[in-house]
């Protein structure tokens, strides 16, 4: 293997070694949301036509899973190493910061899109899925696991306790994804609110990622594909930088 191929398998290894933790445990999850919420507001609550609110969730539930595991992937792989000690092992090789961020990104990417498959193959049992436009679900789906894997790979840099890092994930990570339309479409919001929701680039992964399942959704998947790409390219080039400078990681 070259460098940057042997730390990606490396990063792949340690999610995939404790598989129950990190793939079984949010497909759980998943599952538990969908039977609580479709059972409780199936009949209550009409999104789209001709579409159940259960069918409607799914997709939801699936970019949600994926964005909440590529960013924990990174970030509690960094955060880990840093706290331990470990790090200075991959510090020692001449890997550049391109490899750092190809093989971290690279494992964020391969947990979140195996738990997005686990919550899929789980919860479509219970809802009739179309696959109505399938390019727009790889993309999408790619482009928001990279992104929340380059968004923890910051986060990892960032911080310096566990305690910071929670507080990364409860107070950015877990609002944006729960406020992204993934119960609900926006439409459903008051005015405000809906502009409000417009500002999240998570609503954009998530509302993208159900066109492609059902053909409609609350804005153009053109318009999704433009700010997604864009936030994409954004944190990357931040996650690269502060790589390439060591922030944190090299005195």
């Amino acid at each position: 293997m070259t460098g940057w191929q042997a730390l990606l398998y490396k990063e792949v290894l340690r999610f995939w070694k404790v598989g129950f933790q990190t793939v079984a445990a949010p497909v759980l999850t998943a599952l538990m949301y969908l039977l609580i919420f479709g059972h409780v507001l199936s009949d209550r609550v009409k999104v789209y036509d001709q579409i159940s609110y259960t069918a409607f969730l799914v997709p939801g539930l699936v970019m949600m899973s994926v964005l909440q595991n590529s960013f924990a992937n990174s970030s509690s792989s960094l955060i880990q190493s840093k706290i331990m000690g470990n790090l200075v092992f991959v510090l020692l090789t001449p890997l550049s910061h391109w490899s750092w961020f190809i093989a971290y990104v690279g494992s964020s990417v391969a947990r979140g899109l195996s738990v997005g498959l686990g919550v899929f193959l789980v919860t479509a049992w219970f809802a009739h899925i179309s696959f109505v436009a399938p390019l727009w679900i790889v993309v999408f789906a790619l482009l928001g696991a990279g992104m929340l894997g380059a968004l923890g790979l910051i986060a990892g840099l960032w911080a310096e306790k566990f305690d910071q890092m929670a507080a990364f994930q409860n107070f950015i990570i877990m609002p944006m994804t729960f406020l992204s339309g993934v119960f609900y479409s926006i439409h459903s919001l008051p005015e405000f609110w809906q502009r409000v929701s417009h500002l999240n680039p998570f609503f954009y992964m998530i509302d993208g990622f159900r066109y492609g399942f059902f053909g409609v959704s609350d804005v153009s998947p053109w318009v999704s594909l433009g700010i997604v790409g864009g936030a994409m390219l954004a944190v990357s080039a931040v996650a690269v930088h502060l790589l390439r400078i060591g922030y944190k990681i090299r005195g």
